[in-house]
């Protein structure tokens, strides 16, 4: 045995003795310094043999003698916490990650708020502060003798990154601020700096280095989901340190290469969301994308096609990071044919919720805006017929925004596949979506590419073929030498017409049977205009003359076209519609209501037919209607010269009995509410049942179990309207019963609008019958509803849908007591 090894051995010993039975603080205080020269840290250190022999082998033993003897009484065994000192001091000079071990080895198995638990814990805080986490670290990366022990690395790395929940745990109300995970992450962030300042200060000197510890530390940190605690300080910092150093530039890529594979998603993730763009992750990532299959799935598949959760920024980052190297732009081509791909899946429209939809769309107008006419040209074909694809699914959803981005992405994919083709041009509304979208488009390429400047895109706008002026009516700036120049007139002042009126030769008519002639067989276009604004006042103030025609004059305006661009006329035209369903309710609706099934009708006068039923029955169960003015007359030439006139005298007169009239106390004025029969009562089923017959009979133009989705989404939310606005009414019983079987026959339908009428419909069904009848004629249906709803509420690709579920749920939560006995 050698001679120096053994004598580190008995002098550790009779130390460990001392402190164990000695009450002497002198005593206590020259062994403890005596033991101080094995840390190099005095004047007469010892050799380095015993150095090593006392870190490797005794240095732990010792640390745990020091953490058992901690206590009020011994530490005051000297004066002025010179013992205090002289023990902390062992914990921060000595070797970094035995000292960390011991450290939250000695918290964790102290049982209770003690005041050793807490000294501890103000240790360890001092440990953290002092930058000794940096020192953990950088022991594992520096590795010259030896390999370091498997479990030694995976022991320190697990109480590295679960440090705050260890402690959290454990501490709880006593915690320190400096080990909360808002805290903590941004230091670690700090430390990781600093071990790559000695990383990189090492391999300078020639020495080597391995920094896979470091690259697990942040890949668990990230595992943890706290990439932005971490990277928040760990990005800014390294791109700095880049710039201009090809050393910290590879020694950065090392570090993302060694994170294991089980948390590259969590980092490559993580590093995408910081980075202020793709500039700056080209230089933090390198070619990883190439080396490692990980990251390339991660990057190019997961990213744009598992998940949704990255924002515009961090995807023109990520797509830009694959356009700015030529090596790298192969993985942008082929990341666009799967895009477009998927983009143009029937089955991914009707089964992908909206935020991925426009996510899918964003990416592919990206991908288009850094490739190049060269790069297309190979793959026009497959991107052509993905593209055409998704165009016509687009254009057959019932959702508005879906057919939006089908027209958005159309304009701009079709403009970059085939320049030389004719462009694609759309009718759509321009929104804060389309200007979004089309920004996206135009951007630039990244400034590295390979990209020829010639070969930007165009910018592709939502104009109409008639669209010229903008909304305050003021011309478009034409483009300078154009043949208008040469006729202008721009010399000269405009008159201000702005307070002149359009001369009308034809009056208004005041009878109805004229409103229908001017309407049918009329030539005069000023005369017939007149008709139709005239139309709903003059059905309000004549019922009973409206009565003898309402079925004529409701089939005038269910096929009455515009003839003359009237401002307005649709609006005209449906309210024309309901003033004449709510005078002659069972007639009217009759009529419609054969209509809806009856062939050679568009979708659009169906929808229209659905839309008037609704309005009509809304305005028919509004209580106290009876008793008040219609609020639908059009103004101008229907009303009378002295109908605005009576009111004013009449509130003049009032006013002035009410200033002399002398009262001893005043209330405050309540208006009670309207009351009255309900009248659609006695008509609900006339609108309702009829409408629900036929949905599962096509006709040679029309099939709703078909390709007519929106007109079906359409009636199911327009029978729910008509089930909620039966409230209280003798026919709520049957027609919910009809109404949740109408619902159960479609409940697993494609499309999303579908589903949401269905859903609408079991919320209505819910609030307008009582919950006496729905327990006593419908507790199957009940039943079955709610695991439907449950299903809904859970897996439903489409967020409203979601949403609906979810408030029908609660809806049943009040029935769930009364429902439980009978499912048993």
């Amino acid at each position: 045995m050698d001679p120096a090894l053994s004598a580190v051995r008995l002098t550790v010993r009779e130390a460990i003795h001392t402190l164990s039975s000695s009450e002497d603080g002198s005593l206590i205080l020259s062994t403890l310094g005596s033991l101080k020269r094995y840390l190099g840290e005095t004047e007469n250190p010892a050799l380095p043999r015993e150095q090593e022999e006392f870190a490797r082998v005794h240095f732990s033993a010792f640390l745990r003698c020091l953490v058992g003897k901690l206590s009020p009484d011994w530490l005051e065994l000297l004066p002025n916490g010179q013992l205090e000192e002289l023990w902390a001091s062992f914990f921060l000079e000595g070797p970094a990650d035995q000292a960390f071990l011991v450290l939250m080895e000695s918290i964790e198995g102290t049982a209770g708020p003690s005041f050793r638990l807490m000294k501890m814990a103000q240790l360890l805080a001092g440990f953290l502060s002092a930058g000794r986490m940096a020192a953990v670290m950088e022991g594992q990366c520096r590795q010259h003798t030896e390999p370091a022990s498997p479990l030694l690395q995976e022991t320190l790395l697990t109480r590295v990154v679960g440090l705050p929940d260890r402690l959290g745990n454990h501490l709880q109300q006593e915690s320190l601020a400096v080990f909360l995970p808002q805290n903590y992450f941004p230091l670690l962030g700090e430390e990781v700096v600093r071990v790559l300042q000695a990383v990189v200060d090492c391999l300078r000197g020639g020495l080597d280095c391995s920094i896979s510890f470091v690259s697990q530390v942040l890949g668990k940190a990230c595992v943890h989901g706290r990439q932005k605690e971490i990277l928040g300080v760990l990005v800014p910092r390294l791109t700095a340190l880049i710039q201009g150093s090809c050393l910290w530039q590879r020694v950065c890529w090392r570090l993302v290469e060694c994170v294991p594979d089980r948390a590259m998603e969590a980092v490559l993730t993580g590093l995408v969301e910081a980075v202020p763009g793709p500039e700056v992750l080209a230089r933090l990532l390198g070619n990883l994308v190439m080396k490692s299959k990980k990251a390339q799935f991660v990057l190019t598949r997961k990213l744009l096609f598992l998940q949704y959760r990255c924002t515009t920024p961090t995807l023109q980052s990520l797509l830009g990071y694959l356009a700015m190297d030529s090596q790298r732009r192969p993985l942008l081509v082929q990341v666009l044919k799967e895009l477009l791909e998927t983009w143009g899946s029937g089955s991914a429209v009707r089964h992908t919720p909206l935020p991925q939809q426009r996510y899918i769309s964003e990416a592919v107008l990206i991908c288009l805006a850094h490739l190049g006419e060269a790069e297309l040209r190979d793959s026009r074909d497959e991107l052509l017929a993905s593209l055409m694809a998704g165009v016509k699914c687009r254009l057959d959803s019932s959702l508005p925004p879906v057919r939006r981005l089908g027209m958005i992405v159309a304009e701009v994919a079709s403009a970059r596949i085939h320049p030389e083709g004719p462009p694609l041009r759309f009718q759509y509304e321009e929104d804060e979506l389309s200007r979004e979208m089309l920004a996206l488009a135009t951007s630039r390429p990244a400034a590295d590419s390979p990209l020829e400047a010639g070969s930007s895109v165009t910018p592709v706008t939502a104009e109409t073929p008639d669209k010229e002026t903008e909304d305050g009516g003021a011309p478009q700036p034409r483009p300078e030498g154009s043949d208008s120049e040469l006729d202008s007139d721009d010399e000269f002042v405009p008159y201000d017409m702005s307070g002149d009126r359009e001369m009308k030769s034809s009056k208004a008519p005041v009878y109805i049977r004229d409103c229908i002639e001017a309407l049918t067989i009329s030539e005069d276009w000023e005369r017939w205009e007149a008709a139709l604004r005239a139309l709903e006042g003059l059905v309000f103030r004549s019922p009973a003359a409206t009565r003898e025609v309402s079925v004529e004059l409701a089939k005038v305006l269910l096929h009455l076209e515009d003839k003359t661009s009237v401002a307005g006329f649709e609006g005209l035209r449906q309210r024309a519609l309901v003033s004449v369903t709510v005078t002659d309710p069972a007639r009217v609706a009759e009529y419609l209501t054969s209509q809806f099934y009856a062939v050679n009708y568009s979708l659009r006068q169906r929808m229209d037919i659905l839309d008037v039923l609704t309005l009509a029955a809304q305005e028919l169960s509004r209580p106290g209607r009876l008793g008040r003015a219609p609020q639908h007359g059009s103004p101008g030439p229907t009303s009378q010269p002295g109908s605005a006139a009576a009111p004013a005298w009449r509130a003049v007169v009032e006013e002035r009995i009410r200033s002399k009239t002398r009262r001893f106390s005043k209330g405050f004025a309540r208006q009670g509410p309207a009351t009255g029969p309900n009248e659609f009562n006695s008509v609900a089923g006339s609108f309702f049942f009829p409408l629900i017959q036929h949905f599962d009979r096509p006709l040679v133009t029309f099939d709703l179990l078909g390709d007519d989705q929106l007109v079906l989404g359409r009636l199911a939310h327009t029978l729910g309207a008509l089930m909620y606005l039966a409230v209280n009414t003798t026919v709520a019983v049957p027609m919910g019963k009809a109404l949740l079987e109408f619902v159960w026959a479609l409940r697993f339908h494609g499309d999303a609008y579908v589903r949401r009428g269905l859903l609408s419909a079991v919320s209505s069904v819910l609030l307008s019958v009582p919950a006496e009848r729905l327990l006593a004629d419908l507790p199957d249906e009940l039943l079955e509803a709610r695991s439907w709803l449950a299903d809904v509420a859970e897996k439903d690709p489409d967020e409203d849908c979601r949403m609906l579920a979810v408030k029908a749920l609660l809806l049943l939560e009040r029935l769930k007591d009364r429902l439980l006995p009978l499912s048993s």
